[in-house]
């Protein structure tokens, strides 16, 4: 997958909300599932600071399972990324309902 140059760091803490809405996950389990969709693995540095930054909002919290933190979505969680799906839907969902037309004209070579 080529590198995006757009910088899409911001939706990180996003990101990290969807998928622990789907279940609960290990730090390495979440960096690998961000890794899938955006083609690189978020480094510790960046990843474990999001986690602590939402277990501080009580947005997810993080029990010890052995040696290992599994983070799980809170109740306020889940209604934070309902939240934030409407509001990434009303920013950004004309550019998604435009992208096929765009795409095709975009890739489309000119004669």
């Amino acid at each position: 997958m080529a590198r995006c140059r757009c910088d899409m760091r911001g939706l990180l803490s996003f990101q990290i909300l969807w998928l622990l809405s789907k279940k609960s996950m290990h730090g390495e389990e979440i960096a690998r599932e961000i890794a899938k969709r955006r083609g690189g693995k978020p480094k510790a540095g960046t990843l474990y600071p999001a986690l602590k930054e939402l277990r501080t909002n009580g947005l997810i919290r993080g029990d010890k399972v052995g040696k290992t933190r599994v983070y799980s979505i809170t109740a306020d969680g889940r209604a934070a990324a309902r939240e934030a799906v409407v509001y990434f839907c009303r920013s950004f969902g004309d550019i998604f309902a435009d992208s096929n037309r765009t795409m095709h004209r975009v890739a489309r070579p000119t004669l």
